[in-house]
C-alpha cells in the first residue's frame, strides 16, 4: 500500500515556461470574463481572465467553465496540477482536466497579499531554436 504524500506548493515568481504540475495557492486580484456563449448542445462555455498571486508576484490564470465561479476577486483557491501555457510570447497559468481547482478553508489566505509590480505575464518571450554546430 503506497502512503500518499503532501502535495508541495511553489510560488508564483518561480513559474517557468514550459513547465507543469504546480501546486498553488493564490488570491484573485481581479477577473475578466472573455468568452460567456451557449454551444450548439445547449452546454455553456465560459473563460476568464483572472490575475492571481501571492506575496512573489502575479500572473494571469485561464479559468474555464465551472473554475470562473471560483476565481472571483478576494477569495483565495488551491490550484493542483496547474501548468504554464504560452499565449503571445506571455506566460498563463491554467489547469486542464488532470489538475483541480478549490476553494482554500476560509482564513488560510489571510496573508497573502499578492505583489502586483512582479507579472510574470507581462514579460515577453521569444521562442528561440538552439542547433548543435
Amino acid at each position: 500500500m503506497s502512503v500518499k504524500s503532501e502535495p508541495v506548493f511553489v510560488t508564483v515568481s518561480s513559474l517557468r515556461p514550459g513547465t507543469a504540475n504546480h501546486n498553488l495557492r493564490v488570491k484573485v486580484v481581479d477577473a475578466k470574463t472573455v468568452v460567456s456563449r451557449r454551444r450548439q448542445d445547449g452546454s455553456s462555455l465560459k473563460i476568464s481572465e483572472c490575475l492571481v498571486g501571492d506575496s512573489t508576484g502575479v500572473i494571469t490564470f485561464t479559468a474555464r467553465n465551472e473554475q470562473v465561479d471560483l476565481l472571483k476577486p478576494g477569495s483565495v483557491v488551491l490550484l493542483r496540477n496547474a501548468k504554464i501555457d504560452m499565449y503571445k510570447g506571455s506566460m498563463r497559468l491554467a489547469v486542464d482536466k488532470w489538475g483541480v481547482v478549490e476553494a482554500a478553508e476560509a482564513g488560510s489566505g489571510d496573508g497573502i497579499t499578492p505583489k502586483l509590480d512582479n507579472d510574470l505575464s507581462a514579460v515577453e518571450y521569444e521562442l528561440v531554436t538552439v542547433t548543435d554546430d
